[in-house]
């Protein structure tokens, strides 16, 4: 499964099997081929036929992999070590953007925004009160 256009909540992770947790408030907005993920990084989503890839091109260095499949509204994402559950954000799909822009990537997915800075800081901000 590719990767969604959206706007995302992690609602819990599992690491090695272990019981699913959530103690931050961590938001993943794709755009197209494009995202930004609240925890620091940003850059662009490829799709092999099995695995989806996001490459960290800005903020904190790296890239993960996994196998995304739906669960319910939401998804479930498989990577070496652990699986993440996904719940879509409230509100609007429309409008989308995402733009690069002095070291930074702001993505736009309805009412939500994650700007990703250069160093590493991630955070999730709305421009309406649906979120």
């Amino acid at each position: 499964m590719r990767a969604p256009t959206g706007a995302w909540l992690r609602a819990g992770i599992s690491r090695d099997g272990g019981p699913f947790t959530e103690a931050d408030h961590v938001v993943w907005l794709q755009v197209g081929e494009l995202y930004a993920d609240s925890r620091g990084f940003a850059g662009s989503t490829t799709y092999d036929g099995a695995r989806v890839r996001w490459l960290h091109e800005v903020g904190t260095p790296g890239d993960d992999s996994g196998v995304l499949e739906p669960q319910g509204d939401g998804l479930l994402e498989r990577g070496d070590g652990y699986l993440e559950r996904w719940v879509p954000l409230p509100g609007e799909v429309s409008p989308v953007g995402a733009w690069t822009g002095g070291g930074a990537r702001v993505v736009r997915v309805g009412d939500h925004v994650v700007h990703v800075g250069p160093d590493g800081t991630g955070v999730h901000l709305t421009s309406g009160a649906r979120a």
